[in-house]
């Protein structure tokens, strides 16, 4: 058994803490919101008074936080309280879950050896339902025994587990990973409209590209028409899911990316433009797969 503090205990690091718990580690967590607490207490997670308490006799501590910033702060601390590095015993390992910038990554990473500490960025794809099967995947940048240290932890709350390099480089693929994702996402919804237009039904044109070249994720388990994909989110109003909004956070981080090594990734960039802007409508909360309703309010009268 492990002694495991989990910090952020939403919609993500709930079900991962649970998952843990029912492998019989010893969970102790900590949440800024009180329903989320009290939701995790109910499977078994024990629930500390504050961040600083959580982590005082963890072995490692795990962190799902919403942005790089928050993730700082916290290992840093201030004047009112003392920061996670500061209130955990020596050597603890740092294994931070959060989607977050690289060079945050390689900061965080930076604090917690200064402190004393081992850390690794191993960020998550799959999604609320992969955090709840324990089917996550998870992209590590660590060195190599930290690597060994975190995988028996990661092998509880994933299915996939790769170890992509050093510090920041579990970021770095998966801030790649989501600029596919985002432009794929948006190339699939382009083709159902324009299939639309052409009058071609939408099993059709799933049952041709979901088996030719045009095959991926975005269309065959995130198809954004219902019918095809019946676990698609199109099929329940686009409830996510991956709502438009933690995409939109994604592409701003590649784009951020594309800035600091001057690749020229425009359709990165594009894909960035079109998700903030519906992120800063009603797509905030809807899967990002509902990008298909911009496409088609945005497309011309035709009648082709």
């Amino acid at each position: 058994m492990t002694d495991i503090a989990f910090l952020g205990l939403g919609h993500m690091g709930g079900p991962m803490a649970a998952n843990l718990v029912a492998a019989g580690h010893r969970v102790i967590g900590f949440d800024l919101v009180p329903a989320a607490g009290d939701d995790a207490r109910g499977h078994g997670v024990e629930i500390a008074a504050d961040a600083a308490s959580a982590v005082a006799d963890a072995d490692i501590v795990i962190t799902m936080f919403p942005s790089g910033a928050h993730v700082i702060a916290a290992y840093r601390g201030d004047d009112d309280s003392p920061g996670l590095l500061a209130s955990a015993r020596p050597d603890t390992l740092f294994l931070d879950c959060s989607t977050i910038a690289v060079d945050e990554a390689r900061t965080a990473h930076d604090l917690a050896l200064a402190a004393g500490h081992r850390a690794a960025d191993a960020p998550v794809s799959g999604g609320v339902v992969g955090a709840e099967n324990g089917t996550l995947a998870f992209m590590v940048g660590a060195s190599e025994e930290d690597f060994s240290s975190a995988l028996p932890v990661l092998e509880v709350m994933g299915g996939r587990i790769v170890h992509c390099g050093g510090p920041g480089l579990g970021q770095a693929a998966k801030v790649c990973n989501n600029m596919i994702l985002g432009i794929s996402q948006i190339a699939v919804a382009e083709a159902f409209v324009l299939g639309e237009r052409l009058g071609l039904t939408h099993e059709a044109l799933f049952d041709v590209a979901s088996h030719a070249s045009g095959q991926c994720w975005a269309l065959t388990t995130n198809c954004p028409v219902p019918g095809p994909v019946p676990t698609s989110p199109a099929n329940r109003d686009y409830q996510p899911g991956f709502a438009g909004a933690l995409m939109s956070k994604d592409l701003g981080l590649a784009e951020s990316a594309i800035d600091l090594t001057g690749v020229d990734a425009q359709l990165g960039r594009h894909a960035r433009a079109i998700y903030k802007a519906f992120a800063d409508g009603d797509g905030a909360r809807q899967d990002f797969s509902g990008i298909i309703n911009t496409i088609r309010a945005q497309s011309t009268a035709t009648d082709a």
